[in-house]
């Protein structure tokens, strides 16, 4: 029994790593997309940790009321779930935006400088 998992390191990963962190993911994606701002997201993961809680006591025989390890899931989760919305939201701007912003990178985007020809960092 570690800090960070209650049973196995590797259950640990498949279930909340993989499993957790793919729905917060999706979540997140989904609530960017409907241009919903990232406490949305935030929210949505406090319910998807108590179901990633109940994975780990109805599959590993873990502890389903266990306030530490479900705060160290939700954290989890909402690490992912920010990470989703901001490369949603990255990808949005870009790619609906053309003619005023550039891809800076995977989590942010570039406005497009009409006088000066340059990209100046927008967010």
């Amino acid at each position: 029994m570690g800090v960070i998992w209650e049973v196995s390191l590797p259950e640990f990963i498949f279930v909340t790593l993989i499993l957790g962190g793919g729905a917060a993911w999706l979540t997140s994606r989904a609530v960017a997309l409907q241009w919903h701002r990232p406490l949305k997201a935030v929210l949505w993961m406090i319910p998807l940790a108590a179901a990633v809680r109940f994975i780990h006591f109805a599959l590993f025989s873990g502890t389903l009321l266990s306030i530490w390890f479900y705060v160290v899931d939700l954290v989890i989760l909402i690490i992912f779930a920010l990470l989703a919305h901001r490369y949603t939201r990255s990808r949005q701007m870009w790619r609906r935006y053309p003619w005023l912003y550039t891809a800076g990178g995977p989590f942010s985007w570039r406005h497009k400088s009409a006088s000066t020809g340059s990209d100046a960092t927008a967010s």
